[in-house]
C-alpha cells in the first residue's frame, strides 16, 4: 500500500462519523493486529503494558527523573498536595512524598529542576542529585498571576535548551463570539489564545514580562519540544458547535467530526488563526469560520500558519512527547506519542479518542501516517461510545530505561509500557 501523506486520515470513515481503530498499522502501511496486555491495553507485539500505580488522584501530566523518579501533577490537590513523588520498584511505584498545596496541569524536569505550574503560577523546585526536591514546601515562583478565567485554564508548560519556558494561555471560550459581536477582531487574543515565553530560571516573573510567542491557539494542553527539529510542537483543541451555532453550513454528523485536531510547529510571531478559521481534514484545507463570513468551503486566509499533521474532531490531545529513547523499535526514534483524552461532543455519533497515538517523524517533521499504539483505557467499546470511559490518557513521559509512561486522570492510574526484543 502506498504510503499517504501525514494530513490524510481515512476520509470515507471520518465523513460517516465512525473511525476504526482496532489494528496498529505500520510504517510500510501493512496491518498488524495488537494484542491485550495485562493492563487491559491493546499495544503492538512486541510491546507489554502494566498498571504501577492507581487510585492517585486526577493525574495530569508527569516527568520521570534521570534516576526514575516519577513526578505526577494532580489537576486538583489530594489531601491539600497537588504533586506526588512515586517510587517505583518490583513492578509497582508508591508514593513517597507529596508536596505543592495548588491544583494544575503542567509538569517538566529540567537542568537539576522540577518545574510545575497551578492555574496561574509556575513553581520550580531544585532537585538534589538523587532527583529528590531539596525544598518540597518551598518553591521558587518563575510566573505569577497568569490569566485564569475558569475555562480552559491549565497552564500547560515546556522548556527549550536556550533557558526559555513556553505556557499555553487558553482561550477562555469556544469561539470569542460572546467577545466579539460586531466581527472585528477577538479582543481576548491580546491575553488569552496563544503561547508565551518567560525566561526559565529567572524569578517572580510578571504576565506582561512575557512575550507571546504564538497566536490564534485555541487552547493546547500537550506540547513538548521538539529537539531534533529545535522548534516548539503543540496539540491543540478545536472548536466546537460547529452545527449547534450554523444549522444552516453544517450537519450534525458534519459538526462531530469537524474539525480536526491539529498538531502546529510553532515559530515565534506563528498566528494558528483561531477564532477566524479552522482545519477541515478531509478537504485538507483551513476554512473560514462561520462567524467571519466562512460557509464550510471558503478558505481562510493563506497567513493562517499550516498545521504539520491533523487528527479527527474532539478527540481532546493532553499529552504530547517525543521519543528519544533506544528500548522501543527505530520506526519510534524521534516520533511523537500523543495522549487523547476522548471527546464529550461527537453526538450523534459515537464518541471516540481515549487512546494513544504515534506520529511517525523524520528530519523533524511528521512522515507518515499516524497510528493507534495503545487503546483500551476506556474499559470498553460501549465505554467508549457513550464516553464514559473508565481511564482516560493525560500525561505522557520517557522513563530513563526508554519505557513510556501514561497517566490517567480518571481513577488515577500509572500504566508503563516496554518492549522486550
Amino acid at each position: 500500500m502506498r504510503k499517504k501523506s501525514f494530513l490524510y486520515f481515512l476520509p470515507i470513515l471520518a465523513i460517516a462519523g465512525l473511525i476504526v481503530f482496532n489494528a496498529c498499522t505500520t510504517d510500510n502501511g501493512k496491518t498488524v493486529q495488537g494484542h491485550a496486555a495485562p493492563a487491559g491495553l491493546t499495544i503492538p507485539q512486541g510491546f507489554s503494558a502494566s498498571v504501577i500505580a492507581e487510585n492517585l488522584g486526577a493525574a495530569r501530566h508527569i516527568a520521570i527523573s534521570p534516576q526514575g523518579g516519577i513526578y505526577v501533577k494532580l489537576q486538583r490537590a489530594k489531601n491539600g498536595k497537588g504533586i506526588l513523588y512515586l517510587k517505583e520498584a518490583n513492578g509497582a511505584a508508591t508514593v513517597a512524598n507529596s508536596f505543592g498545596a495548588y491544583d494544575g496541569t503542567g509538569m517538566v524536569i529540567k537542568n537539576g529542576y522540577l518545574y510545575a505550574s497551578s492555574n496561574t503560577d509556575v513553581y520550580r523546585y531544585k532537585l538534589n542529585d538523587k532527583s529528590e526536591v531539596i525544598n518540597p514546601e518551598q518553591p521558587e515562583t518563575i510566573v505569577t498571576k497568569l490569566l485564569n478565567r475558569r475555562a480552559h485554564n491549565s497552564k500547560s508548560i515546556a522548556l527549550d535548551d536556550d533557558g526559555n519556558l513556553y505556557v499555553n494561555i487558553g482561550a477562555y471560550s469556544n469561539i470569542c463570539s460572546e467577545f466579539d459581536p460586531d466581527k472585528k477582531g477577538c479582543p481576548i487574543l491580546d491575553s488569552a489564545g496563544g503561547i508565551w515565553q518567560f525566561k526559565a530560571d529567572k524569578l517572580n516573573q510578571s504576565y506582561a514580562e512575557g512575550v507571546r510567542y504564538a497566536t490564534g491557539l485555541r487552547n493546547i494542553v500537550g506540547l513538548d519540544w521538539n529537539k531534533q527539529a529545535n522548534q516548539l510542537f503543540v496539540m491543540q483543541h478545536g472548536r466546537d458547535q460547529l452545527h449547534g451555532l450554523f444549522p444552516q453550513y453544517y450537519t450534525e454528523k458534519q459538526s462531530a467530526i469537524y474539525p480536526a485536531e491539529c498538531m502546529y510547529a510553532l515559530k515565534k510571531g506563528d498566528n494558528a488563526g483561531w477564532p477566524y478559521m479552522y482545519y477541515d481534514q478531509d478537504q485538507n484545507k483551513k476554512i473560514l469560520g462561520p462567524e467571519y463570513g466562512g460557509d464550510g468551503k471558503k478558505e481562510a486566509d493563506a497567513k493562517y500558519a499550516n498545521p504539520v499533521a491533523a487528527y479527527p474532531g474532539h478527540l481532546a490531545p493532553n499529552g504530547l512527547l517525543f521519543y528519544t529513547g533506544t528500548q522501543f523499535p527505530e520506526k519510534y526514534k524521534n516520533g511523537a506519542f500523543i495522549a487523547f483524552h476522548g471527546s464529550w461532543n461527537r453526538a450523534p455519533e459515537p464518541q471516540a479518542g481515549y487512546f494513544v497515538v504515534f506520529q511517525p517523524f523524520k528530519d523533524g517533521k511528521p512522515d507518515g501516517k499516524w497510528e493507534v499504539f495503545a487503546e483500551g483505557f476506556s474499559g470498553s467499546a460501549e465505554n467508549t461510545s457513550s464516553g464514559r470511559a473508565d481511564h482516560r490518557p493525560c500525561g505522557l513521559a520517557q522513563g530513563s530505561d526508554g519505557s513510556l509512561y501514561v497517566t490517567d486522570d480518571v481513577k488515577g492510574s500509572i500504566y508503563k509500557i516496554s518492549y522486550k526484543k
